[in-house]
């Protein structure tokens, strides 16, 4: 049977979400493609309806609102790392934007579409005939975890940079659905289960991040990985501390979710990095050993301390 691809363009918010109420689970929200389109010929995605929004101009926009930076979630990269009130106020944004694949790459992708990355695994985004292969993991339909050999989990990590930056700010998302929207915390999005990582529902669409502003920020981004203009992380951590001296710390790369530990600048560092250590759920699903990946948990911990406290 030969299933025919539908593909959409809206110019609204509202037509979009309507479009996607039409087609039930079968559809994608794309605005960059290059994530979406790369699982699609990787046969991870079998939507046949994909929804661009590309053209909807108020989600491409950053502008004040109250207490916060809005921006709107099909903003591309490569304007997010030039816009001047970033640059001014959330410096870190732009280099994680720029530790992002490759420049060509950022001109298209999204933050919006960072955010909503999937989770990745070594044993699941490879071709389709390897997985025929090598079996079907609990990601794909199969029935247990190639990479640790248990049938309840799935330990997919979390690779979103955007969202491991965003989360250390305490950013809040603006989520649009049928009949209405409503705002959370970004942190609150994500599940931690590695088959379905996001608690937001299928035809639900991010419109803004929400930044706090004046909490004069002070942050620390590190991202271990084989390649610098090429692979996905291995680990990544966002360590920011606020006007107050409040600390979180936010790791990603490791875990079906992100993971964060609160503090203080007068708590003891070695207890939050342990306390980060023991949250991290790392299994041998990457191309760093667990046991590496683990050891390097507490020196890119070190290092932000360091930076940020001495």
């Amino acid at each position: 049977m030969i299933v025919k691809e539908k593909y959409f363009r809206p110019k609204t918010i509202e037509e979009a979400v309507s479009i996607a109420g039409e087609y039930g689970k079968d559809f994608c929200f794309m605005a960059g493609g290059t994530d979406v389109m790369v699982n699609k010929f990787q046969g991870n995605n079998s939507t046949s309806c994909l929804i661009d929004i590309t053209d909807i101009g108020e989600m491409k926009q950053i502008v004040k609102s109250g207490k916060f930076l809005k921006i709107g979630a099909a903003l591309p990269l490569d304007e997010l790392s030039q816009n001047a009130d970033i640059k001014r106020e959330f410096p870190l944004l732009i280099e994680v934007a720029q530790a992002i694949a490759g420049p060509v790459i950022r001109k298209t992708a999204t933050i919006g579409g960072n955010l909503l990355c999937e989770n990745r695994c070594s044993f699941y985004n490879q071709s389709e005939w390897w997985r025929d292969a090598a079996g079907h993991c609990l990601k794909c339909e199969g029935d247990v975890c190639i990479a640790t050999g248990g049938k309840k989990n799935c330990f997919s990590k979390f690779v979103s940079d955007m969202a491991v930056a965003l989360i250390s700010m305490n950013a809040w998302i603006e989520v649009i659905e049928p009949g209405g929207g409503y705002m959370a915390y970004l942190e609150d999005m994500y599940s931690g289960n590695g088959v379905n990582p996001r608690k937001l529902k299928r035809d639900s669409l991010i419109k803004s991040i929400y930044i706090p502003v004046g909490q004069k920020f002070q942050s620390v981004f590190l991202k271990l990985r084989p390649r610098e203009s090429m692979d996905f992380g291995s680990l990544t951590s966002a360590v920011t501390i606020d006007k107050n001296g409040k600390i979180k710390i936010v790791l990603g790369c490791i875990d079906p979710g992100p993971i964060i530990v609160h503090g203080n600048s007068s708590d003891n560092r070695q207890e939050m990095i342990r306390n980060a250590v023991k949250k991290s759920r790392i299994v041998d699903n990457d191309f760093y050993s667990r046991k590496y990946r683990k050891e390097m948990i507490a020196v890119f911990l070190e290092r932000s301390f360091m930076k940020l406290l001495s």
